[in-house]
């Protein structure tokens, strides 16, 4: 019996005497050396709080953890609980994936950033997309004026798509597609290039974002209505499984909710609480979720509270887990493991001064990789102002690599674990993150969630408070509102030219008339009959884009059998 007692004891690594004597030791230290201080000096009496406005307890000890159990809470890397990483030997065994994010004007523009980038030892390609593709409409839609280029590369046909990898070995290159309403369409066009190259598809490797439901809370560049929009995804998911295997079929943003304003809690809470519903919506379809879930993978934001933002990561490996073990009985490891990405906060990037986001982005840079992400984007430092210059993004992929290379902090696996504050703030932020995953259930999900409004407004309280503390000099962002300077540092911002719009609709005409239009009509009612039957939309998708069929017209065929979402008003 003593034997038990005692070994139970050991299990939760602190003996409870122990715990009591510190008690009373941090008490009396306290009483004795902190409270004269303080009387002292009055402004040590403010309440400091994180980057999500929780409060900060002055010191940590282990009566913050007491019930502390190792191998439950934290394990070993690569192994459950994840906790600690997933891989076994994480950055010791290979460096996280240096994806930087990149796409702007046209193909063939983008196309010369990224074999730059690759020149300069990036290793993985992240293609942004210009706002008309990201929505589903091609460069010569009136809606599109002034907008073509200008937040990505503009792709409305598979002749862009041949431009855009020219010369990039799609065999040799992992690429990441932050696409998600019409990811569907760009990923058939990704496959049917791989095809010329004579890659087959089974040999692909890369992502597609694909996370529709944080678009309707954060972000905003939906088409369809949910039930549709979640078809799709299971559709892409089923597709993948048998022909495309190696392929990443879903990035579950939090970055986007988190850019909304949305403390560190709800972008775990509400990020995996989409995951279920995209794990749920799979395996009514009648997939089996080891058949699917270990390509499921994660898009996480990295804010400016380094500390917070290391527990966030490991809080959101561990409840992951817990959720596919538990609630959806995965029996593959790799089903349970929460890989992701990670890119550095645009929303923490100030006009002022801009060349101190250089620092800002190391420290998020930092966080990301003390929290063991399996890729990483780097912000440049002249993102509050426009597309990032070729200067900066090389400064922004060497971060990275200083980062890999001669910090010292990958060089071992989860070096902060034990650290009282952050196993406790670990602790914290899954038990916050799972209060909001039960409030979701409780409102019957994901989708009737966002219908009530209750995520958007959570988000919406969030952002107004970090504003107001901000605006209240509570909270102090260098620069905005304080330590301003009168004159600022004159950059040479990147600018895309009304000129591009015209190319790329002289350039989308062409191809229009040398196209087989009677073939596309056929695609395009192949498309249309599958969508309505029910039937997967993958494959005439791809052999629409074979027979360069835009964008534009897939994605009209499925607004008029889908219809398009409509917003509803949130107060």
């Amino acid at each position: 019996m003593f034997d038990a007692n005692f070994q139970e004891i050991r299990k939760n690594m602190f003996d409870a005497n122990e715990i009591e004597k510190i008690k009373q030791q941090k008490e009396e230290w306290q009483k004795q050396q902190v409270d004269p201080l303080i009387e002292k000096f009055p402004e040590q009496k403010k309440q400091f709080v994180t980057g999500s406005s929780d409060p900060i307890a002055p010191l940590y000890t282990p009566d913050d953890i007491e019930n502390f159990d190792y191998l439950r809470d934290l394990g070993f890397p690569g192994q459950y609980p994840f906790t600690r990483g997933v891989q076994s030997t994480m950055y010791r065994g290979k460096f996280w994936t240096m994806r930087q994010y990149a796409g702007f004007g046209t193909a063939q523009e983008s196309n010369k950033r990224y074999k730059y980038l690759l020149a300069q030892g990036q290793t993985g390609l992240s293609v942004a997309f210009d706002l008309a593709t990201q929505i589903g409409y091609d460069s010569d839609d009136p809606i599109c004026y002034g907008e073509v280029g200008k937040v990505g590369v503009a792709i409305d046909t598979l002749a862009d798509m041949e431009t855009l990898f020219d010369g990039i070995p799609l065999d040799k290159v992992s690429t990441s597609m932050t696409i998600n309403a019409p990811a569907a369409v760009l990923l058939a066009m990704y496959i049917a290039v791989a095809e010329k190259q004579g890659v087959p598809a089974g040999e692909l490797s890369g992502t597609i974002q694909n996370d529709i439901l944080k678009e309707y809370v954060a972000r905003g560049t939906y088409i369809f209505p949910p039930k549709p929009s979640m078809r799709l995804i299971t559709d892409i998911f089923q597709y993948c499984a048998k022909i495309v295997p190696k392929w990443n079929t879903i990035s579950i943003s939090g970055y986007h909710i988190r850019e909304a304003g949305a403390t560190a809690a709800q972008e775990i809470g509400f990020t995996l609480a989409n995951g279920i519903a995209y794990v749920q919506a799979a395996v009514n379809a009648g997939l089996e979720v080891d058949e699917f879930a270990s390509r499921l993978s994660f898009f996480f934001n990295a804010h400016n509270d380094l500390l917070e933002e290391v527990a966030k990561f490991r809080a959101a490996r561990r409840l992951w887990a817990n959720i596919m073990k538990s609630r959806f009985s995965a029996k593959n490891e790799k089903s349970m493991m929460l890989r992701f990405h990670t890119q550095t906060a645009g929303s923490t990037l100030t006009a002022q001064q801009p060349l101190n986001n250089t620092i800002r982005v190391t420290i998020q840079t930092l966080a990301a990789v003390l929290g063991g992400t399996q890729s990483l984007h780097t912000n440049s430092y002249d993102e509050a102002l426009a597309l990032p210059s070729e200067e900066s993004v090389g400064i922004a992929l060497r971060t990275q690599q200083i980062v890999a290379h001669e910090s010292g902090v990958a060089e071992t696996i989860d070096p902060l674990a034990g650290s009282y504050y952050i196993e406790q703030k670990t602790n914290q932020l899954e038990a916050e993150a799972r209060k909001y995953i039960d409030k979701i259930d409780k409102l019957g999900g994901v989708v009737n969630a966002i219908e009530k409004g209750f995520i958007q407004k959570e988000i919406q309280n969030s952002a107004y408070r970090y504003l107001r503390e901000v605006e209240s000099k509570e909270r102090i962002i260098v620069g905005v509102n304080k330590f301003q300077v009168e004159k600022e540092h004159k950059l040479n911002l990147l600018k895309i030219d009304l000129q591009v719009q015209e190319e790329q609709i002289a350039r989308l005409k062409r191809v229009k008339e040398q196209r087989d239009g009677l073939a596309v009509e056929r695609c395009l009612v192949d498309l249309r009959h599958a969508a309505i039957a029910g039937e997967n939309v993958m494959p005439p998708i791809l052999a629409a884009t074979k027979v360069y069929a835009t964008l534009g017209e897939i994605c009209n065929v499925l607004r008029d059998v889908f219809g398009e979402y409509k917003e509803a008003v949130v107060l």
